[in-house]
């Protein structure tokens, strides 16, 4: 029997008055109807006490209010803010909430049903949920979708430089996984996610982390079955300077301003060449011990020499191998390893440059983008923005091609 899913909004909600009324004015004008939404307005119970953190305190007090009068869409409303519900001890952060509100969807949806990862400072088109549920609908067996995301300037070149600098880091890495067809060439965005109930439910749920819950959560969803990388509509994140997580755009844009990349290098293109032959010996792995360019560092990384001798020993089948390996040398170690083969104060520049020029020239040509001088620091704004829009179509055309990431 074919059913009609209820899309669920699972929204983390800290800081958020000005931001929540317009997502939720685009959830409001969706041309699907069949939408619900849960939202957990959250902050530790610590901030009471830390004069610096009254702003959240009131916000957060503010955005309750708001949502109790809401009458225009049927939300669901987890107070983990007000006074004495707040976290309490090592439990709180994004990471949990998006957990709380994800968990609560799963205790109430049906299997068929589809949760949409959101964040109140994001906004999309009306077709975007419609889209979301003829994807699933034509890839049945898929486990998530990574939806495309694009930021909008704000016509502040201070922040605008920042997010450019932050998005062209993103799309080269991923474009870069692309180009070696690697299993975990997905983007995870917090704000552009969707998993069915079902896949939800297996897969334990999400683990809550203080930042980066989305990047595991999406890893966890690929080793368990395919992830959809297109999607006709994608979401438009905002651009704003943010401490509430570790890392992502907001404190992209925090360390951004102060010129401090060192979490967000452009690592140089062979080094992603070094981790397709690694990928590439994996069927030869199964019946002998050869060695990889990663050996060295997965060695010191699982502290043992023995690497693939109890994969041999648990797998007999040369699939099942292949994907045990993949399993083992993951989007996580991955990065790990450009970051532990590339100096931070390299000139990072120079490595989107040349890859550029020597993958797509044609399209520097066709675009007239010249890269000759290009730095971040001083080209304006306009030039990071054309490499921006380049590196996004390049994305979107790998994604468009691909359209679900099924392969080890």
């Amino acid at each position: 029997m074919n059913h009609t899913p209820t899309l669920y909004f699972a929204i983390p909600v800290m800081n958020e008055a000005e931001w929540l009324p317009s997502c939720l004015d685009c959830i409001k004008k969706q041309t699907y109807h069949k939408i619900k939404v849960a939202i957990c307005v959250n902050q530790p119970e610590i901030f009471r006490k830390q004069h610096h953190k009254f702003h959240i305190c009131d916000n957060n007090a503010r955005t309750l209010e708001y949502l109790n009068n809401y009458k225009d869409i049927q939300l669901t409303v987890i107070d983990r803010s007000s006074e004495s519900n707040g976290w309490k001890g090592k439990k709180h952060g994004v990471g949990w909430a998006r957990k709380v509100v994800m968990d609560y969807i799963s205790s109430v949806a049906a299997d068929y049903d589809i949760i949409i990862c959101m964040d109140a400072d994001t906004v999309f088109n009306e077709e975007f949920c419609h889209t979301i549920v003829q994807n699933f609908h034509r890839h049945k067996k898929a486990v998530a979708i990574a939806l495309p995301y694009y930021h909008r300037l704000t016509g502040d070149e201070v922040i605008d430089r920042a997010l450019l600098r932050y998005e062209i880091y993103m799309r080269y890495y991923a474009i870069n996984l692309w180009r070696i067809k690697n299993p975990y060439c997905f983007t995870a965005i917090g704000s552009s996610m969707a998993v069915p109930v079902s896949a939800y439910r297996a897969m334990g749920g999400i683990t809550p982390k203080l930042s980066g819950e989305d990047f595991y959560f999406l890893q966890k969803l690929r080793k368990y079955g395919s992830i959809i990388v297109w999607n006709d509509e994608g979401t438009y994140p905002a651009n704003r300077y943010s401490d509430r997580v570790f890392f992502g755009t907001g404190p992209a844009l925090i360390k951004g301003v102060k010129n401090d990349w060192d979490s967000y290098p452009m690592y140089s293109y062979p080094l992603f060449d070094e981790v397709r032959e690694t990928f590439f010996l994996f069927e030869k792995l199964y019946d002998t011990e050869v060695p990889t360019p990663m050996d060295h560092f997965l060695k010191q990384i699982f502290i043992t020499d023995e690497l693939w001798s109890p994969l041999r020993r648990n797998f007999k089948d040369k699939k099942k191998f292949i994907k045990a390996c993949a399993e083992k040398v993951d989007g996580l170690r991955i990065l790990q390893f450009l970051k532990s083969r590339q100096p931070v104060s390299d000139n990072e520049a120079k490595h989107l440059v040349e890859y550029l020029n020597i993958f797509h020239q044609q399209l520097l040509l066709q675009n007239k983008i010249k890269t000759e001088g290009f730095t971040f620091e001083h080209s304006p704004v306009s030039e990071l923005d054309s490499i921006r829009k380049l590196l996004a179509d390049i994305e979107y055309g790998y994604r468009k091609k691909y359209a679900i990431i099924d392969w080890y």
